[in-house]
């Protein structure tokens, strides 16, 4: 087997939504038969390693089966490696991302809010970067300036910087692309006149730098209510139903279904499974 596919949730404010959608991202990539290695580089927080860790507990206690990661802990006690040098962070890494990216189809990593040496190293190994941003000029501000007049956009801002480099550093030692994909999460229902505005200059910011704009997940209940049980809506099924079903349900499995689309990962059977009652 080659070497995995290697996607990068970032974006170096926190709040984003980077977890639930690296969670809802490997959910659906592993209902459509691929396999899936996980590693949670935000040592401290460790959001992504919680929820698999739940989803083991309940999958066990209810006795019924869900497909479940390739996990590779980089750390016993994460927040002990986060006080810890960058070469000892990074020689962590390495050793991790060696180890999995041999065993699986794709790598999915979940990164920390933060610059740091080894969110970067991340940075640099991605096939696909994919960044939530909510429906807000304070998250904009991490991706680009505008000017507080006018609010046309002026240059791109401190993460932009980032993934630039990261796509520099890639080309240069792989001869490989990196796509970027910008994800409006958390949309609002209302806000019309800002969600325009703000509309506007993501899209100028695309032009600019290079990425790609696509559709992220909404702020539903449902959502969050599956998450102690280590869930996500692509694992509902007649057997897996630990919360009452409703039309809610099926419209967050149809919004997952076109972020897969957006991603690019279309052509695997998870739009089936995850329309699947």
């Amino acid at each position: 087997m080659g070497q995995a596919s290697v996607i990068v949730v970032g974006n170096e404010k926190g709040g984003a939504g980077k977890s639930t959608l690296a969670i809802h991202i490997c959910t659906a990539l592993l209902h459509g038969g691929a396999k899936v290695a996980v590693l949670d580089l935000d040592l401290r927080q460790q959001t992504m390693g919680h929820f698999f860790a739940h989803r083991a507990a309940w999958l066990a206690a209810n006795r019924v089966e869900a497909p479940m990661p390739i996990q590779h802990a980089i750390s016993a006690a994460g927040d002990a490696l986060a006080k810890a040098p960058d070469a000892e962070q990074l020689a962590r890494f390495e050793a991790a991302f060696a180890e999995v990216s041999q065993a699986a189809d794709f790598v999915l990593i979940d990164t920390p809010g933060a610059d740091t040496a080894i969110m970067r190293a991340a940075h640099e190994r991605a096939d696909l970067i994919v960044t939530p941003m909510n429906d807000s000029f304070v998250d904009f501000d991490m991706l680009g300036v505008v000017d507080p007049v006018t609010l046309e956009l002026k240059r791109h801002s401190l993460y932009a910087e980032t993934v630039w480099a990261s796509r520099k550093q890639r080309a240069t030692a792989a001869r490989k692309q990196i796509d970027w994909v910008v994800l409006r999460n958390r949309l609002a229902p209302t806000e019309a006149r800002n969600r325009r505005r703000l509309d506007e200059r993501v899209e100028a910011l695309s032009r600019k730098v290079g990425f790609r704009v696509g559709p992220g997940l909404r702020d539903r209940v449902i959502y969050r209510e599956l998450f102690p049980f280590g869930l996500t809506v692509a694992d509902l099924s007649p057997t897996i139903r630990p919360v009452a079903m409703s039309l809610q349900h099926v419209a967050a499995r149809q919004e997952l279904r076109a972020l897969m689309g957006a991603l690019g990962f279309s052509g695997l059977d998870e739009s089936e499974r995850i329309a699947a009652e």
